[in-house]
Order: structure tokens, then sequence, then C-alpha cells
């Protein structure tokens, strides 16, 4: 897991990192909103640690910004205790609000509480950038438009997914995809794959040609 800690006050951000690292999560910071921001834009969070008061670009602005780039889990933590800016906050979607002085214990038992209530969601759906794969509604969209596939190259881009990153053997694929009774040969993976880059626009690259192997679905934080 990958915590986004998001605050202005370096004391803040160093006893989250702290209790964060403890639970075996990776961390990564922002000082301000803009570069929050910069951040989800080039890298993947599973949850965000969100302060409201900050320079340059307040919390509640910097989470509709990020909402529309990603849709990342969030908590809300604030020394704004006002009842008005708590329900700002579910009404715009965050997922728990805390206030400061805050016990770090009880922010990591929140943030366990999130992960788990977002982890059926996203066992079901792939997304990465404006790339999204939604296995129980079976469509694939790119930035909110959905794009047609056959039912073979649905099930490769899935298999790439649940083995991101992984070199997969033409053999492999026509065994899982085809089926061990298929009688074709490797080039109908060949033929398949750049039918599906083709289909895929601007997430083409992400099918990477492994000279000699095979291809890989390749995703880098």
């Amino acid at each position: 897991m990958k915590v986004l800690i998001v605050d202005d006050e370096e004391l803040i951000r160093n006893i989250i990192r702290e209790y964060c690292q403890n639970e075996g999560y990776m961390t990564d910071e922002a000082e301000n909103g803009i570069e929050a921001i910069e951040k989800v834009k080039t890298s993947d969070y599973d949850i965000i640690i969100l302060d409201l008061m900050m320079p340059k670009l307040d919390g509640y602005s910097s989470y509709r910004e990020i909402k529309s780039i990603k849709n990342i889990p969030t908590i809300v933590l604030s020394a704004r205790s006002e009842e008005a800016d708590k329900l700002l906050g579910f009404d715009l979607g965050v997922d728990d609000y805390m206030t400061k002085p805050f016990s770090p214990k009880e922010l990591m038992a929140r943030i366990k509480a999130v992960l788990k209530r977002n982890k059926k969601e996203e066992t079901d759906v792939f997304s990465y950038k404006g790339l999204k794969l939604d296995k129980i509604g079976h469509s694939v969209t790119i930035n909110d438009k959905e794009i047609a596939l056959t039912p073979k190259e649905y099930n490769l881009l899935l298999y790439f997914i649940d083995n991101k990153n992984v070199a997969l053997s033409r053999e492999q694929l026509l065994k899982k995809i085809w089926g061990f009774d298929f009688f074709g040969d490797d080039r109908t993976v060949d033929t398949h794959i750049k039918m599906l880059r083709n289909n895929l626009g601007e997430y083409r690259n992400l099918i990477k040609t492994v000279r000699a192997v095979g291809y890989k679905f390749e995703i880098k934080d």
C-alpha cells in the first residue's frame, strides 16, 4: 500500500510517515495542494491523508482536482472541527474526516478501515490514468469513453492486467486465452495483440514486446 501525505506542517508529515512505515505502508509527501496534484498525475496511491488549510491551494480545492484525475480514497486530517467543514467533505466524496490534534494510532485504524472498504472495488476495477477495466461490468473505458473490444481482446487485456509487469510467452497466452485444444500458431497472438494495441490508442505502448519471449503489460509508478 502506498500513502500520499499532504500537509504543510513537516512535523505532522513526519509523524504520519513513521506510523505508516511501521504498518508496512510506502509513503510519499506533498506540502501543498498543487504539489499533491502533480504527484497524483505521475504516481499511483492507495490512499491520501489530506490537510485542508494549506498554502497555494486549500485541501478541498485540491481534492476536487485530484478526483477529476483519479478516484483515490481520501481521509481529511484538519484542525477545522466545524460540522459544516465535515459535511462539505463528505458531500465531495471523502472517505473519512479526523480533526487535529489527532491520535496517530486512531489514524492508522481509520486508514485500515477505509482500505478494507475499498478493497472489493479495487479488485473489481483496474484503473491506470485514463484507462479503466471493470471486471463486473465487463467494460473498458479510456477517458470515460467505452471502447469496443472483441471477447478475445478483452480477455487478453484482462490477463495482461492480472499479470502486469510479468513477461508472458505466446504459448502461455495461447493456452490461457484460446485453450489447450487450439490448433493455430502463435501468429494468432501477434494479430490480436496488434488489434488490441490499436484499440487502446494512447495506452497502446503499455503492451511491450519482449524479444524472444512474448509480451508484457508494463506499468511504472
